[in-house]
């Protein structure tokens, strides 16, 4: 395989403004990061896809504008300590599965939390590896996650790379095994 043809293919795609590979300084960085993150009503964060991504020999990082595809998976699910979920993100394409309930509340227009779902433990907010079909073993790769770094880590990357600090623009990471 080609090291760059996960990179090319990438740097190809449609709202992809850079993508370049992370190196270890930054990762170390981010592992520090990642581990403070908590969400904005204190309930814990679980980045279950960047720990995911830090098992990977390859780890690129895409900073992406709005004509990035979105993720085919959700990003975000609110799970119980004893793996009930609880809620989670809703897509404008799977909005309709949702209108109309009265057994679920709605947390903004993009989330929906399952109140009848009773946990044991507590709750976290879970940031799942999501799929990412571009890259796969056709282009030589295996063990394919994507997944987004908190805002925080956001952050950091850009300021790590002298990149500009846009809220409009995000960072997702895209990480892989080598076939």
């Amino acid at each position: 395989m080609n090291d760059d043809t996960p990179l090319n293919i990438i740097k190809e795609m449609t709202g992809v403004l850079n993508a370049f590979y992370l190196d270890d300084a930054i990762i170390k960085q981010l592992v520090d990061e990642e581990a403070t993150v908590r969400g904005s009503t204190d309930i814990g964060v679980a980045n279950e896809g960047f720990s995911e991504a830090l098992i990977r020999e390859k780890i690129i990082c895409i900073v992406k504008d709005t004509r990035f595809r979105p993720p085919p998976e959700p990003t975000v699910i609110l799970r119980g300590n004893d793996g009930a979920v609880l809620g989670e993100e809703v897509f404008p394409w799977t909005k309709h599965l949702y209108e109309g309930r009265d057994d679920i509340i709605w947390m903004g227009d993009a989330f929906v939390v399952f109140p009848q779902v009773t946990v044991k433990g507590g709750e976290k907010f879970i940031m799942p590896p999501v799929s990412f079909p571009e890259v796969n073993e056709g282009n030589g790769c295996t063990n394919v996650i994507s997944c987004s770094p908190a805002p925080t880590s956001d952050v950091l990357i850009k300021k790590y790379y002298g990149l500009e600090d846009n809220p409009k623009l995000a960072t997702i990471l895209v990480a892989f095994d080598k076939k």
